[in-house]
């Protein structure tokens, strides 16, 4: 399972709106002989991938798949006719899917005599790049990571407004990687025309990482002309003139986006927090103090300590000479993600990056 997953790891941020799925083909005598991970919308799924990965081997064997084989009849064919063709005898599913559309896979390969299991490394899995998709599916609304650096006494730029940089080229390297997996980067105009961002996934030579999100920029300002974000030859770029985070989030959802990272300031980052929109927080902590300066938080709701959003911490690690601290907002059902619609939306759907929604206009 923990191959599957690395598996789907390689691809997330290339699958959306589809789940990023990884899956493992073990031959009859237990040896790993195929390999797989989703493709683009509209190419092969996880499962299909690995099944022609192994070939005539699959026969008799066994797949380990990190999702519930989907069921339905999308852009391609249900990964429950590959596996029955290619004759496997045992499924194994880290965690169940929940749309009605897509789901019921296992029960199908159950009645066909195929042995099958859910469950194994779920919790593991279920934080991968499945987190962003899952949460999607319960909620109606994409996944929203808030990522921050700051020094040690809260701080995220010097008085005099200087910010780079708080953390070393380890932590700035990862923070391009996630930016890489995501679907959309926001930020507000205020980080816009102080910090002017090019918000692209980027190697250490500056170089563009293959995958490059959507660059959001939220407020009612306008973008200078001969900003970076304005060059829409390395990424696209969509300004909403909100900031509303529910309307954002409703205009991203419209658009396909699964995984969003919030990179704005002090102002944006509170706004969502206080609208309970924030689902994973991400402190890329620097052993440094300022003393002075903007805080990493602005105004979010919080007007006593009763009201105070308790985190869950999943890790804690180092990154270089700085701490990375890995968070989910804790909920009085525990540490859950944020409130969201009933909504159910369907796996192998359209993307709509190339329609313009809401409130949105395009940059450049």
């Amino acid at each position: 399972m923990r191959r599957a997953l690395a598996a789907s790891d390689v691809v997330h941020g290339t699958t959306s709106p589809n789940p990023s799925v990884g899956a493992v083909v073990l031959d009859r005598d237990g040896r790993i002989v195929g390999v797989g991970a989703t493709a683009p919308p509209g190419g092969a799924h996880a499962e299909v991938a690995a099944l022609a990965d192994a070939g005539d081997r699959a026969a008799g064997g066994t797949v380990v798949v990190t999702l519930e084989p989907c069921n339905h009849h999308g852009r391609t064919p249900p990964c429950v006719d590959a596996l029955l063709a290619a004759g496997v005898v045992r499924v194994h599913a880290a965690v169940a899917d929940p749309t009605p559309r897509a789901g019921g896979g296992l029960a199908r390969l159950r009645a066909a005599g195929v042995e099958v299991t859910l469950g194994t490394l779920a919790e593991e899995v279920a934080r991968g790049p499945l987190r962003g998709w899952l949460h999607r599916q319960h909620t109606g609304r994409p996944h929203v990571t808030w990522k921050v650096a700051t020094t040690l006494d809260g701080r995220v730029a010097a008085a005099d407004g200087t910010s780079r940089w708080i953390t070393g080229e380890t932590a700035r390297a990862e923070v391009h990687d996630l930016r890489r997996r995501m679907d959309a980067i926001v930020a507000g105009t205020g980080t816009v025309l102080a910090d002017d961002p090019a918000l692209t996934a980027r190697r250490p030579d500056g170089t563009l990482l293959g995958h490059q999100p959507l660059r959001v920029v939220v407020g009612h300002r306008d973008i200078p002309p001969g900003a970076r974000l304005t060059d829409t030859d390395c990424a696209g770029t969509v300004h909403l003139r909100t900031r509303d985070p529910d309307e954002v989030l409703d205009d991203l959802a419209r658009r396909g986006a699964v995984d969003v990272l919030l990179e704005g300031g002090p102002t944006l980052a509170g706004a969502f927090v206080a609208a309970g929109a924030v689902d994973r927080v991400l402190v890329h902590l620097a052993p440094a103090l300022l003393g002075a300066g903007p805080h990493a938080l602005g105004e979010a709701g919080v007007g006593t300590i009763a009201d105070i959003v308790r985190l869950h911490v999943d890790e804690v690690r180092r990154a270089g000479a700085d701490v990375v601290l890995d968070a989910r907002p804790v909920t009085q059902d525990g540490p859950e993600t944020r409130h969201g619609s009933d909504t159910q939306h369907g796996s192998d759907t359209q993307h709509g990056s190339d329609t313009q929604h809401g409130p949105g206009t395009p940059v450049g």
